[in-house]
């Protein structure tokens, strides 16, 4: 199958018309994007859209042959005018199937939201599956059938439905994820691609022409990523946005519960109602073991209040404790957790605080800590194939 991209944006485009924000204002050139609708092969026409017709003849191709218009969504504001020649376009009830005279077939695909999903049948058996804006996936079945070759989502929007979708098995290693219904939400350019490329998605401009089931480079995701930052930057946010689009994921918090303390407890509370439902969480700061099993994705945060604990348990604070072993069981214990982030088959994100631009302590244990989070950043960032500062909750990759 042969698709063309006659617009790859949120249904009142990008820019918004008359929005004034930073991401609308940098929207210019190839980062510009009319409404999403999608062009099957000439045949069919997932999504009328305004302008339609002069998108298609801008990449090059007619609405002439098209057979078929299916809408996804509801379609806000005036109606959209159909193009002379074009079919009324309409909608499957959900779990139908259109057989198409062109050999394509289209099943209809139920929504959490309002909205249709489809999954497209090409005559030669390449499978597509195109969402709506905001929409996942309803009732999927574990096992439903092999992966899809493409997906066309609202990756931004519903990263939880590529989560979905993953840990069904409908989006393999091999799927060609493409980021469609792009809002203002993320500045585009470099900052877009990179948040995609994290979830392992990709975006096209308006009027690109995509054959599914040819082998594309499809993003590779990171498999260990340290996220640094200091306080209120950003980066537990950061880390939790990179694993959003994948089921499953294990939160491990390194600073317990601190039962009497309110304020702990508020910081607690904020970061679990940001946490899909989907995933667990362990409360723990034994997380070598963790490491060295197979499983799920972790998100560890943070390390530096794992190296609080483990400073506790050398008696790091006791200067006679430190010269007398405690420094040196401390350097096993780091060694014994970057050994295990090296040897890790798991996908990990690790959330520490950057602290060594700052004042210098006025304590000397207060310098022993900051001395000491600075190498275990140094020791662990060794280890990942991507390291991401974050201020003032801009990302900066400082490797991968």
């Amino acid at each position: 199958m042969e698709l063309t991209l006659l617009g790859t944006g949120a249904p009142r485009g990008l820019p918004r018309p008359g929005c004034p924000c930073a991401a609308c204002a940098t929207a210019v050139g190839q980062d510009a994007r009319g409404a999403t609708a999608v062009l099957v092969d000439g045949t069919l026409l997932l999504d009328l859209t305004p302008g339609a017709a002069f998108a298609a003849a801008r990449a090059g191709h007619s609405l002439g042959g098209v057979r078929q218009v299916l809408l996804s969504h509801p379609h806000d504001g005036p109606p959209v005018e159909v193009p002379a020649g074009l079919p009324q376009p309409g909608r499957v009830p959900d779990g139908r199937e259109l057989a198409l005279l062109t050999g394509h077939r289209v099943r209809a695909v139920a929504m959490d939201a309002p909205g249709t999903g489809y999954a497209v049948h090409g005559p030669d058996g390449q499978r597509l599956l195109y969402l709506p804006p905001g929409g996942a996936p309803a009732g999927l079945e574990q096992g439903n059938g092999e992966p899809y070759d493409m997906v066309l989502a609202d990756v931004v929007g519903r990263p939880d439905a590529l989560a979905r979708l993953r840990a069904v098995g409908a989006v393999g290693p091999t799927t060609d994820v493409v980021a469609v219904h792009l809002d203002h939400d993320v500045p585009p350019g470099a900052e877009l691609r990179r948040r995609l490329a994290a979830a392992g998605a990709r975006a096209v401009p308006d009027g690109a022409t995509l054959v599914v089931g040819v082998y594309e480079d499809v993003p590779d995701v990171p498999r260990r990523t340290l996220v640094l930052g200091g306080a209120r930057s950003g980066k537990s946010v950061e880390a939790e946005r990179r694993l959003e689009a994948f089921p499953d994921v294990l939160y491990v918090a390194t600073g317990g519960s601190r039962s009497g303390d309110t304020e702990w407890a508020s910081r607690v509370a904020a970061h679990r109602e940001r946490r899909p439902g989907s995933w667990r969480t362990a409360e723990t700061c034994d997380l070598v073991p963790l490491l060295k099993d197979d499983g799920a994705p972790l998100l560890i945060d943070c390390l530096s209040l794992w190296l609080t604990d483990a400073m506790d348990a050398v008696g790091a604070w006791d200067d006679a404790e430190w010269a007398d072993g405690g420094e040196r069981e401390l350097r096993s214990r780091i060694r014994e957790l970057t050994e295990a982030v090296r040897a890790t088959r798991r996908t990990v994100v690790a959330v520490s605080n950057e602290v060594g631009s700052g004042i210098v302590p006025a304590t000397a244990s207060g310098r022993r800590y900051r001395d000491e989070l600075g190498r275990l950043n140094t020791a662990f960032a060794a280890e990942c194939e991507q390291v991401l500062l974050v201020v003032a909750g801009q990302a900066l990759v400082l490797r991968g």
